[in-house]
């Protein structure tokens, strides 16, 4: 028994001693854009082994969303980061004894619900053999959408808004956080903003909403009735195949 007990406390430490730190660092870049870091509560990074799915990292990203000439602006030539020490990323820091292939996972923006999106990478971690600098950056499509008018399952008297147009409003930005302006790096003009107006299940008409201001998008239509109101707003962006939706339910009453 003694034996045995030896032969496994030998065994045991003989796994932990050759277990290996092995670092990588993971970023979350918006598609068209930049890394998506604090300002905008970050990204979460889970590191699972493949093989069994035992989560052997978890975090969130920090950081700065970069440089907007170095990433927006400037050619890139291999060989050169598009991040500095400052650019938000997770640094995950795992022991392995072998290499181990592993499914790495991006749930972002964190605290966007309506735009949150999950993609992933897999890939093979060598013990000891770290992944650092730029590190894996795995691209994040869309726009995030706040609609601001109406409320969520606000009640309207008809009376208030008859013969006046109604106002719908949304605030709207990339998926780093970064603006939407007139003429801007993420140019308003190129972008499609657009509502889906439905009365009791049926399509009413297409909304069609500008920028008033940085990310603040307006539109208007004239309700004459009351009912049950649903709102789909939209934006497209062509050339990038960027998208984004929220919706919003609202009562009309007499």
């Amino acid at each position: 028994m003694k034996t045995f007990i030896l032969i496994a406390s030998i065994l045991f430490s003989h796994s932990m001693i050759s277990a290996m730190e092995t670092k990588i660092m993971v970023r979350a870049k918006a598609r068209d854009a930049k890394f998506i870091g604090t300002s905008l509560g970050g990204a979460h990074i889970i590191i699972r082994n493949k093989l069994n799915q035992r989560i052997l990292a978890e975090g969130n990203t920090t950081g700065s969303t970069g440089n907007t000439d170095l990433i927006m602006k400037t050619p890139r030539i291999r060989g050169n980061s598009i991040a500095d020490e400052q650019t938000g990323g997770f640094m995950a820091a795992v022991d392995i004894d072998e290499p181990t292939f592993v499914n790495i996972e991006v749930i972002s923006p964190l605290n966007s619900k309506q735009a949150q999106a999950v993609v992933s990478t897999e890939l093979w971690l060598i013990p000891g053999k770290h992944i650092l600098g730029e590190g894996i950056i795995l691209e994040i499509p869309g726009y995030s959408i706040d609609i601001l008018k109406p409320r969520t399952h606000q009640y309207i008297s008809l009376r208030s808004i008859k013969d006046a147009p109604f106002l719908f409003q949304a605030n709207i930005v990339m998926m780093c956080g970064c603006v939407i302006d007139k003429g801007g790096v993420w140019n308003s003009d190129e972008i499609e903003v657009r509502g889906i107006l439905k009365k009791d299940g049926k399509f009413i008409k297409n909304v069609e909403l500008s920028l008033v201001s940085a990310n603040l998008f307006e539109g208007s239509h004239l309700i004459s009735s009351p009912g049950n109101y649903e709102l789909v707003l939209y934006a497209y962006h062509e050339k990038t195949g960027n998208t984004g939706v929220d919706k919003v339910n609202y009562v009309v009453y007499e």
